[in-house]
C-alpha cells in the first residue's frame, strides 16, 4: 500500500509545473497536553513565522490525536511530540524528535534546512 502512495506522490510531483513547485514546510507534530509543545510555543512559536527560517519553511501544525492528513500519507507518523519534520514537495527531508530547548533548536533547524536544495529562482534577478 505504501508503494502505491509513493508512486502517486511521485506522479503528482511530476505533474506540477516547475514554477509552481510546493515550497518547503515544517510540520510540527503535537498533541493535547504536551508540555514540550507548550514550551516550544512559548519560546519559539511566536517568533518563528517572522524569522528567515519561518519564511523558508512555514510551520504547519499536525495534531497526532486526530486523523492523519491525506496529503501526508507518505510521511511516517510519530508518537513523540513535538516532532518537527521538514517536508518539500511532499517528501520528508529531515526530522527532529523532541524539543531540545531554544539554544539547540535553531542550530538543529539550520542543519535541517541546509538539506533543502538551494533556491535558484532569485539568481540573475538583478
Amino acid at each position: 500500500m505504501r508503494a502505491v502512495f509513493l508512486r502517486l506522490a511521485l506522479a503528482a510531483a511530476l505533474l506540477v509545473p516547475a514554477g509552481l513547485a510546493q515550497a518547503a514546510e515544517l510540520l510540527m507534530l503535537e498533541q493535547p497536553g504536551c508540555v514540550w509543545c507548550k514550551r516550544w510555543n512559548e519560546e519559539i512559536g511566536v517568533a518563528y513565522p517572522k524569522t528567515e527560517e519561518g519564511q523558508r519553511a512555514p510551520l504547519r501544525r499536525v495534531d497526532i490525536s486526530e486523523h492523519w492528513p491525506d496529503d501526508l500519507a507518505v510521511i511516517r507518523m510519530e508518537r513523540l511530540t513535538p516532532t518537527f519534520i521538514l517536508v518539500e514537495n511532499g517528501a520528508e527531508v529531515a526530522r527532529l524528535r523532541g524539543y531540545p530547548g531554544a539554544d539547540f533548536f535553531w542550530p538543529m533547524l539550520d542543519e535541517m534546512l541546509a538539506k533543502l536544495p538551494q533556491d535558484t529562482s532569485q539568481t540573475g534577478a538583478m
